[in-house]
């Protein structure tokens, strides 16, 4: 099946990623959109940063012609515009997912992901919209990973374990099978996670404590 072109809006780091992963999977994105006008004309592997965000020309490429990815670090920017392509557009943003990506045929994988090289999302493994994947991330069999996520490069998801939405887990930390991560919470890198993590709490080490 032949893919839509991409307008990936974010011109920073997550765009850049992005980009590549789009590419590895033979994918051509269209443009670059992005808020800061110092970025503006500027080429990425011969691709132009073009305009801003809002630019009704490009907004209109949206849909029949053009998909959409939202490479926006920063999350109440990157819910602006999910819900701003959701709600006026009735467009669901696609997936980046990096073609040495594995994931089971039983797992689920919401809209709007990055999903970078080398990360496993295994047997009914479950992954809501708009999250960050970086490199080697582990998601065990029978977890669940809500909305707005971002984790970091090596992390473990271990099995059955609940990452709430907006949690942040720090590279190569390891959430134990079974342990729930609350809403917003903050795991540090490398810990070791073996009880339940509060709702807006920060944790680190090994065992990870409430600092």
């Amino acid at each position: 099946m032949e893919l839509n072109p991409v307008i990936i809006f974010g011109a920073k780091e997550m765009g850049l990623m992005a980009l590549e992963i789009f590419e590895s999977n033979q994918v051509i994105v269209y443009c670059f959109l992005d808020d800061d006008k110092k970025t503006h004309q500027t080429e990425y592997n011969s691709v132009m940063v073009m305009s801003t965000t809002d630019d009704d020309d490009y907004i209109k490429l949206l849909g029949k012609k053009c998909d959409a990815f939202i490479a926006i670090d920063n999350i109440k920017e990157r819910k602006f515009l999910a819900e701003m392509l959701e709600d006026e557009l009735k467009l669901k943003p696609v997936s980046a997912i990096h073609s040495e990506a594995v994931w089971s045929p039983s797992s689920t994988i919401g809209d709007g992901n990055l999903i970078n090289a080398g990360t496993i999302i295994a047997t009914k493994a479950k992954l809501g919209n708009y999250c960050i994947l970086q490199n080697r991330v582990v998601l065990e069999a029978f977890s669940t990973v809500h909305d707005f996520v971002q984790i970091g490069s090596g992390a473990i998801i271990g099995q059955g374990a609940v990452i709430e939405s907006g949690a942040f887990i720090g590279a190569g930390a390891i959430i134990v099978a079974g342990v729930k991560v609350g809403k917003n919470a903050r795991v540090g890198a490398g810990s070791l996670v073996a009880a339940d993590v509060k709702a807006g709490k920060t944790v680190f080490g090994n065992p990870a404590v409430e600092v």
